[in-house]
């Protein structure tokens, strides 16, 4: 039997890391450097396989993972390719807007960790999920900080 508490705390960090990878991606195409470009692309592929043992995770609850990023995270790119539009791409600007982005789904799985009411077959999993993103988020907030 499905935990729909467990599966919709999982669907919701499951789209917030869609979302992420969607913009890893934009990134390093938007990105002039081709160091940045891979990078971005290596964060892009990390995410993925985040998302890969959260959607287990979800199945193993008998449910059905999320596969889609989300409405909002869809008009958040929108506004960022007119923005880069108006404004000219620079890679400050697109590395800016990655650390910006890991500091949201940062928040995201430290909200779940905090969370009392999943099961701890869930809270390993998202405790996993977790340390990788804590890893491209201080890598891109490394990588920020080295450009100013």
């Amino acid at each position: 039997m499905s935990d729909t508490h467990d599966v919709s705390v999982l669907n919701g960090l499951i789209t917030t890391t869609l979302d992420s990878i969607k913009d890893f991606e934009d990134a390093a195409e938007d990105a002039k450097s081709t160091r940045f470009a891979t990078i971005f692309a290596d964060f892009a592929r990390d995410r993925a396989q985040v998302v890969a043992s959260l959607q287990a995770r979800v199945r193993a609850l008998g449910d059905k993972p999320e596969e889609r990023s989300s409405l909002l995270g869809a008009a958040h790119r929108s506004f960022m390719n007119l923005k880069q539009a108006l404004t000219g791409k620079n890679d400050k600007a697109v590395v800016e807007e990655v650390e910006r982005g890991e500091d949201h789904i940062k928040a995201k799985f430290g909200e779940a960790l905090r969370d009392p009411d999943l099961q701890p077959a869930t809270l390993a999993v998202i405790r996993e999920a977790s340390a990788s993103v804590k890893a491209g988020h201080d890598q891109a907030s490394a990588l920020k900080h080295s450009l100013v």
